[in-house]
């Protein structure tokens, strides 16, 4: 488990502790906040892109203004960050460490659907609020009923599935495509219960699943896979993948000619690196995710890219800086860290944040979210979600081209 601290303004870093970490001298007036998530290992892509920026944007903004407004007056940030190197249990000590030695004033969630779960009763041993994005699961109900200080800034799994579904079926049910589907999934929490959510979804949507398979997490080789899907000459493809995967998916589907009129991908889609590695041959991509655009949407991705140096995802990255709008407008408006006053905060109040008015958690979960865009003219569009309306009408794939 490895330890990076970032302290901005504050005294000469020095070297400390068997961790082999640079620690900064803090001040007095500052507040320490935990980050966990993958800087190495097989998850390590996907946070570099929506985890890791967003709390770099976050720590400038606040820092530029003074700090955050608290009782006891302006207090800048200290983000105390740990690797979890893309493994549940250094993700368990991380939170355990942070809480029980660091003593930090908050823990950010960690990254990733397993790895929130797994650390979701260190959050509650200590009181720490989990606030998670990164993180889809049909078990929000028990979860949120278990732990009263677990919220889910992101959809159900069913909810996602439902709307990959519907999508489809909409196609389907216009001619536009037949009824035979070839689904895979990445075999870890999130491809899993996707995989399991969704087969009766599509079969009651009316799809045939010609093919059905999981790959380990961490695959390199996807060739047999692709090939399987092509040999059951579906109508449409749907992989509930991480991002590694969705990457060698579609790399993999080009060489195949898997030509699908639909061609659907989980995490990862929304990358700009995504468009960036494929160009126009991912024109009509669907996956999870997508965005409205807005000012207010094009103002956080001008940001963004001037402060982290990275461009921002069109799905879990706004709703990164939305939850940390959040946040910021709760403790500024407790004044403390009291953890239970964060809590009940949370519980009883709605937000102004980059997704819209009234931006609502109080049920310990987004009211209203995005989960399917499209690749469309280079912006990669909602066209499906929960609460919101305008959707981009949805276009066939005609091809990999070049």
């Amino acid at each position: 488990m490895h330890r990076r601290t970032v302290l901005k303004g504050a005294g000469a870093a020095a070297l400390a502790g068997p961790f082999g970490f640079r620690a900064a001298r803090a001040q007095d007036a500052t507040v320490k906040i935990g980050v966990i998530g993958p800087r190495t290992g097989v998850m390590a892509s996907g946070a570099a892109v929506s985890h890791f920026p967003n709390f770099k944007l976050w720590e400038h903004e606040v820092n530029a203004r003074g700090g955050l407004k608290m009782k006891s007056g302006q207090r800048k940030v200290e983000l105390i960050e740990y690797d979890d190197r893309s493994q549940p249990g250094e993700t368990i000590k991380a939170v355990e460490r942070l809480a029980a030695q660091d003593k930090v004033d908050f823990i950010m969630p960690v990254y990733g659907t397993g790895y929130n779960l797994a650390a979701a009763p260190i959050y509650a041993k200590y009181g720490y609020p989990q606030v998670t994005q990164a993180a889809v699961t049909d078990q929000i109900d028990t979860l949120t009923q278990r732990y009263p200080g677990l919220f889910f800034v992101q959809g159900s799994t069913s909810a996602f599935a439902q709307s990959a579904a519907n999508v489809l079926k909409k196609l389907k049910d216009e001619g536009k495509i037949g009824n035979k589907v070839a689904i895979v999934n990445v075999a870890d929490a999130f491809g899993i219960e996707l995989a399991n959510a969704g087969r009766p979804i599509f079969q009651q949507a009316g799809f045939e699943i010609v093919y059905d398979k999981s790959y380990p997490l961490g695959t390199q080789d996807y060739s047999p896979v692709m090939k399987a899907a092509k040999a059951a000459n579906p109508d449409a493809f749907v992989a509930w993948s991480y991002p590694p995967d969705t990457f060698g998916l579609a790399e993999q589907a080009k060489i195949e000619g898997l030509n699908v009129k639909a061609y659907y991908s989980a995490v990862a889609v929304a990358f700009p690196a995504f468009r960036a590695k494929f160009g126009n041959s991912i024109e009509n991509v669907l996956g999870a995710g997508g965005i409205q655009d807005s000012p207010e949407i094009r103002e956080y991705y001008r940001k963004h890219k001037e402060v982290t140096g990275v461009d921002a995802d069109y799905w879990a990255s706004p709703l990164y800086y939305t939850f940390l709008q959040i946040l910021t407008q709760t403790f500024e408006a407790v004044g403390s860290f009291d953890r239970e006053a964060i809590i009940n905060h949370l519980k009883t109040h709605t937000f102004k944040t980059v997704v819209g008015d009234n931006t609502d958690i109080r049920k310990q979960r987004l009211a209203r979210y995005w989960t399917v865009g499209q690749w469309q003219d280079g912006f990669f569009h909602a066209v499906s979600g929960v609460g919101f309306d305008n959707y981009k009408p949805v276009r066939l794939k005609t091809g990999w081209g070049t």
